[in-house]
């Protein structure tokens, strides 16, 4: 892990050397998603406005091939098979492995429901509540660190025995307080803060996928 990590995060410097700054809190934000998938953990991700956009931007390079197709594995392939000879060539050919995450920003129900009937800035930690488990990871973005929802989904996050990895900028805030880490993009102004959010969790994308589904040398 420690060398796909530093391939990475080395291109990632050389791409944006503003970073260079947060390169621990990026390798510790890393080694807590790894050591949560290793366990059958998953991610939950939430944000408000444009980091509710990267949220689902998150899981989408997640849940799916981002740079490489992972391919089903044979034992899965073979179960497959066994379960239906005629739909299985299919899904044999055209699954990929996933990295399991989950949006809360994605379910338009749910929260509407619990924004009509209950307090709208704790539909976050509602479905933390409902989703995690002990082991998970919720990831709160916010390029103040201090947006409401996203604390109280921490807080809920920690009582249930999640870690928590915050990704704001640069201002000390109340989330980077009690965030187990928090990646503070060295930038004040929201729209540069974004700008840099986003090579950030491309990179922890790509370090995870290689780590879990690269060829074993």
């Amino acid at each position: 892990m420690n060398k796909i990590a530093q391939k990475h995060i080395s291109l990632l410097l050389e791409r944006y050397p503003i970073l260079e700054e947060v390169k621990e809190e990026l390798l510790s934000a890393i080694d807590i998603l790894k050591n949560c998938y290793s366990k059958d953990g998953k991610l939950l991700v939430a944000g408000n406005g444009g980091s509710a956009a990267d949220a689902e931007h998150i899981v989408g390079e997640l849940m799916k091939g981002f740079k490489l197709s992972r391919k089903s594995n044979s034992e899965f392939s073979r179960e497959l098979q066994r379960v239906n000879p005629e739909l299985s060539p299919a899904l044999i050919k055209n699954l990929q492995g996933a990295l399991p995450a989950i949006a809360l920003s994605g379910h338009p129900a749910l929260s509407t429901a619990y924004l009509n009937d209950c307090d709208p800035l704790i539909g976050f930690a509602q479905q933390v509540s409902g989703y995690g488990k002990k082991g998970d990871v919720f990831l709160g973005i916010s390029t103040s660190g201090n947006s409401k929802n996203i604390l109280y989904a921490a807080t809920v996050a920690h009582a249930k025995g999640l870690k928590v990895v915050g990704l704001t900028g640069a201002s000390e805030s109340k989330l980077s307080k009690i965030a187990d880490v928090c990646v503070r993009a060295p930038q004040t102004e929201t729209y540069m803060i974004q700008e840099l959010h986003l090579p950030i969790y491309h990179c922890w994308c790509l370090i995870l996928e290689e780590y879990f589904f690269g060829e074993i040398i």
